[in-house]
């Protein structure tokens, strides 16, 4: 999302392939404070001056300007001396202030509307697989022409376990059996009916095409249906993130997140709303008991888009 001049955005995006929670962002220029647990920040800047005469799409690295969380304050990043530093420094400081008096804020409103998805044979949406903020992005990456797999994540792969996999590990089990049910890949502009509009030949799209939870848990056959219902569940701490959920579909959700205590503690300043403060409660208990014992907690992977891919560097996270 391009940010007018003087102006100060704030916007959610999720992270896909395969979703594994949001980024809530604050915007000014080209600085950026970003989390994904609401507590912790890393602001950013960026010299968009490199793109000064270039044609096209260039990639520019951020500049870590500081992380800022309520509890330790602003822990500065490195300073480079010149003009150039000064004027990002400036924007770093903008949001910096911005931050201070609107961290609590969150969760921020999702933006990234185009979304990228496999359509399975009967050409229904399937699998989301991607989102950007602007018309413009979807339409780059439309001439793409590397063909583009669901994944159920890495940290799936060593931590996801389901009996309908029997012996096979179930994320690669699952990999396999949605993108050979996918038949092509398409971008489409999501309205605020829910529906949406195919940008490659401008057919309308209902809502009730859209799977709820991003990935079609009906029409498959067993054992990968039950297969599918029970990765939905192991994700449930960053489903709960969604705005768009049903309160049916919370309340479900909710039980089987408490389920994965840690990742739900980790996540819930940023949940829009809870059906039952009871399961988070207990998920809070049960972490806590876990601090006393010093048990170790399960290791998750939740790494940011490509374009943060230096938020929290120490941390050896990936998806």
């Amino acid at each position: 999302m391009s940010s007018t001049s003087g102006q100060i955005h704030t916007y959610a995006q999720r992270l896909l392939n395969p979703f594994r929670g949001v980024v809530n962002v604050i915007k000014y220029e080209s600085a950026e404070a970003v989390t994904m647990d609401g507590v912790h920040w890393d602001i950013y800047v960026a010299n968009d001056s490199l793109q000064a005469g270039l044609k096209g799409r260039a990639q520019i690295s951020d500049i870590r300007y500081g992380s800022w969380c309520k509890a330790e304050g602003l822990k500065r990043g490195p300073i480079y001396p010149s003009d150039d530093f000064k004027r990002l420094e400036a924007q770093g400081h903008v949001v910096y202030r911005y931050l201070l008096s609107h961290h609590m804020d969150v969760p921020f409103v999702f933006a990234d509307f185009f979304e990228q998805w496999l359509l399975d044979a009967q050409m229904r949406p399937m699998a989301l697989l991607h989102s950007v903020l602007t018309e413009e992005e979807a339409r780059a990456e439309m001439g793409n022409t590397v063909r583009v797999q669901w994944r159920a994540g890495y940290a799936a792969e060593e931590h996801f376990r389901s009996a309908s996999s029997g012996k096979n590990n179930a994320a690669e089990m699952l990999n396999g059996w949605i993108n050979a049910q996918g038949s092509r890949v398409e971008w489409v502009a999501r309205l605020p009916d829910g529906g949406g509009l195919n940008l490659a030949d401008g057919r309308s799209m209902g809502a009730d095409e859209f799977p709820e939870l991003f990935l079609r848990s009906d029409m498959h056959a067993e054992p990968f249906g039950q297969l599918i219902a029970d990765y939905l569940g192991w994700q449930a701490p960053w489903l709960l993130l969604l705005d768009s959920l049903q309160p049916e579909t919370r309340t479900r959700l909710e039980v089987q997140a408490r389920m994965r205590a840690s990742e739900m503690v980790k996540h819930h300043h940023l949940y829009p709303v809870m059906m039952d403060a009871a399961q988070l409660k207990a998920a809070q208990v049960e972490m806590a008991l876990r601090s006393r014992r010093q048990e170790p907690e399960e290791v998750t992977h939740t790494s940011m888009s490509p374009f943060y891919i230096e938020l929290n560097p120490a941390s050896g996270e990936y998806n």
